[in-house]
């Protein structure tokens, strides 16, 4: 290396002035001095003229610091200008580094990625999907705070600034870039940076995949420096920065820091997530994700991880369509990742989070290779996990049998579960037919006690009287609840996947462009109202008032037209089909004997309420 010099040479020099022949002295000193010269005449001149093969050599350097910590600042002090020889670039550069997977643009200021573009996904303007948002970056940038992915993280500020403003000198092992700066994977790029006594090397390695491996060391004057390698400022759908963007506003994109240590799970939304905290545990993985993408760090030494969240808070117009609307907060979230010993190396799994590729990465095992847990865990369905999964995979196991799309899948699955519903809507009929049929006593009982106050404890006795009837004559007052019951568990079901499941994002179906996005056209909502309005209006409803038979009517399908209407078509479409096959279903249900008996019943006591003639209302019917 350039800066190394051989110590013996300069412990004689120093110490020449005791002997006593001052001939042999001179001698001597004469061939130290002629030595030293020829030594920087024939070493130290042409090293500059062989900087980039040093580059891909000085990777490894970082344990030979640690070896011999002594001459190193010895020699730094004696003779700064050649012991510190400047390696940095003239002009900026761009390296796009590319597979089928991703394209790379990496510039060599701050050896840092200015685009993450996935090639399998795209944004709501059908442009393949760039994980770092520019809008993002910058403004995080000009708050101060680290902008760009692979960036460096330090407890300096102003050595963090030079270290991510620097340009560094790139060295491309493997594929040869072509003219246009293009490096085709597999391969790996080093950037290198030194001056001034402040020597940064970074590498990153590229395969097939969706993860990379990377290699930071950072030292000052000799002595490592804790650098973290950071993903600053979130990733993915973050198109509410863009105000040509095609997302409604009110769906702002969340962000969340996940995390395992010793194979423990867990994840944090945006709001609990603090800003500039360090975390020294031993992580598995520490990701930042969004709902269907991730950027997840895997240390090769979990025992030395340090973790640090970044947390920034941007101003975003409440309208994405207009600039000047009213700001609001949008969470922006980051994540840092080093080795407590100053040379970090790790892996980095940049890309969507489905359930196939995610199962394939493991962090690293107590083994030292990739047999921990796997990043699957990413993908998180809440507390509706126990029936969102299997939901997931039913859905996904019928586009594998032929199914055409997610749509359809979804159709289809929403059809064979209503059926499988049948019995239960069958068991709620004759349960509504046995209510009916009481119903004469259940009034006699009521007729008893309706002079009491609500507070009244004979009230109990009334309720007692009650059960006790509905017991005798097998009556189930909830059986009529029992088909809405089961549904809604999948109701949230289906929201869950619809939100977690990088598949259905982008999903269209007809003129549903997104069934993760609600129906542009607000048709599905619209159809909701009116067939669950035809479905509630044709049901016989046993001991309720007319009044508020109508009211419940008008009163369910508004509500949940309303909450379809901003939520997942996907949700729309689900809720629908469902409302077709129940409509379906009651029809034939009142046309049988059950339904037949259920609204002559229903007739006759209208009829009673009026003081008119049952006979009479019977005819009509």
């Amino acid at each position: 290396m350039p800066e190394v010099h051989n110590p013996n040479l300069q412990s004689q020099g120093s110490g020449g002035g005791g002997g006593g022949d001052m001939r042999s002295t001179m001698a001597f000193m004469l061939v130290v001095l002629a030595a030293f010269l020829g030594y920087q005449y024939f070493f130290n001149k042409p090293k500059p003229e062989e900087q980039p093969p040093a580059v891909t050599q000085t990777q490894p350097a970082a344990p030979a610091a640690q070896a011999a910590p002594g001459p190193a600042p010895t020699t730094a002090t004696a003779q700064p200008p050649s012991a510190t020889p400047q390696i940095a670039a003239s002009i900026e550069t761009v390296t796009t580094v590319e597979n089928e997977l991703f394209k790379i643009e990496f510039t060599n200021r701050g050896a840092q990625v200015q685009h993450w573009i996935l090639k399998k996904y795209f944004d709501s303007a059908g442009k393949p999907l760039d994980l770092v948002q520019p809008q993002a970056a910058a403004h995080v940038e000009a708050a101060g705070h680290l902008g760009l992915p692979l960036s460096l993280f330090t407890y300096d500020s102003a050595l963090t600034s030079q270290l991510n403003q620097a340009l560094y000198q790139v060295t491309v092992t493997g594929a040869q870039p072509t003219a246009t700066g293009l490096v085709v994977a597999p391969a790996s790029i080093t950037f290198h940076y030194v001056s001034n006594g402040l020597d940064a090397i970074k590498t990153f390695r590229f395969d097939s995949s969706y993860v990379i491996t990377v290699e930071a060391a950072v030292k000052q004057n000799g002595a490592p420096v804790r650098a973290l390698v950071a993903w600053p400022a979130g990733l993915g759908d973050m198109e509410e920065f863009q105000h040509s963007s095609m997302i409604p506003s009110r769906n702002r994109t969340p962000s969340f820091f996940a995390w395992s240590i010793d194979g423990k799970q867990d994840s944090q939304t945006a709001a609990k997530v603090s800003g500039n905290n360090t975390l020294d545990e031993p992580y598995q993985y520490a990701a930042v994700t969004d709902l269907y993408f991730a950027s997840a760090f895997l240390p090769d030494a979990p025992d030395r991880t340090s973790v640090v969240t970044l947390h920034n808070s941007v101003e975003l117009p409440g309208d994405a369509s207009d600039p000047n609307s009213k700001k609001t907060h949008t969470e922006v979230l980051g994540v840092a990742v080093g080795d407590t010993s100053g040379y970090t190396r790790l892996r980095l799994f940049v890309g969507p989070k489905a359930t196939d590729v995610l199962r394939s990465v493991h962090a690293t095992g107590a083994d030292g290779k990739p047999s921990g847990p796997s990043l699957e865990s990413l993908i998180q369905y809440g507390w509706m996990t126990i029936i969102a999964n299997p939901l997931y995979l039913a859905l996904r196991f019928m586009l594998r049998i032929g199914i055409p799309n997610w749509g359809w899948a979804i159709i289809v699955f929403t059809a064979l579960f209503n059926l499988a519903l049948l019995p239960t809507r069958l068991m709620m009929t004759k349960s509504s037919l046995k209510m009916m049929r009481i119903q004469p006593k259940v009034d006699a009982i009521k007729k008893r006690y309706a002079n009491l106050k609500m507070n009244d404890p004979k009230r109990n006795e009334m309720n007692a009287e009650m059960m006790a009837l509905y017991k005798t004559e097998g009556v189930n007052m909830y059986g009529g609840c029992l088909p809405m019951l089961l549904q809604m568990p999948f109701f949230f079901a289906y929201f869950r996947v619809l939100q977690n499941a990088v598949e259905l994002r982008q999903a269209h179906w007809y003129w549903l462009p997104d069934l993760s996005q609600p129906d542009p056209s607000h048709i599905l909502p619209i159809f909701v109202i009116i067939t669950m309005f035809f479905t509630q209006y044709i049901t016989p409803s046993p001991g309720m008032d007319p009044a508020q038979r109508r009211m419940m009517a008008f009163m369910m399908p508004v509500f949940f037209g309303y909450i379809l209407w901003q939520y997942p078509s996907g949700l729309a479409l689900y809720w629908g089909t469902g409302n077709i096959i129940m409509l379906a279903m009651q029809i034939g249900i009142n046309r049988s004997h059950w339904g037949k008996e259920m609204h002559a019943i229903a007739d006759r006591r209208a009829a009673k309420k009026l003081g008119g003639n049952p006979k009479t209302v019977q005819g009509k019917r």
